[in-house]
């Protein structure tokens, strides 16, 4: 039986306020732990390609409030303005995902 295929495309962006543009630069404060590209670089940090926009801006805000807590996350959100929250959000969930291949198959 020939291996299944599937294909995941997210493209959050249209429902984002942000800008794409300027959310990449912005992404550039967390590239070490996110990457650029959304995908997490170290094992405590989450994957947030493709992640949905207004999920995102929930969490940001909430760690800059100090409602959600992590020790990376303290020292960064606090410098984020509401425009660059808006723009990473914007820029994260426009970053398509694709999966190739189910583990197992």
């Amino acid at each position: 039986m020939p291996s299944l295929v599937f294909l995941l495309m997210m493209h959050g962006g249209a429902d984002a306020q942000g800008d794409v543009k300027a959310g990449r630069a912005t992404a550039q404060k967390c590239e070490a732990c996110h990457g650029l590209d959304g995908l997490a670089k170290i094992a405590e940090a989450p994957n947030l390609a493709g992640q949905n926009a207004q999920y995102l801006i929930e969490q940001l805000n909430a760690f800059k409030s100090a409602e959600r807590k992590n020790d990376m996350m303290s020292l960064i959100a606090p410098t984020l303005s509401p425009r660059d929250i808006e723009d990473l959000a914007a820029y994260y969930s426009a970053i398509e995902i694709s999966i190739k291949k189910l583990p197992g198959e």
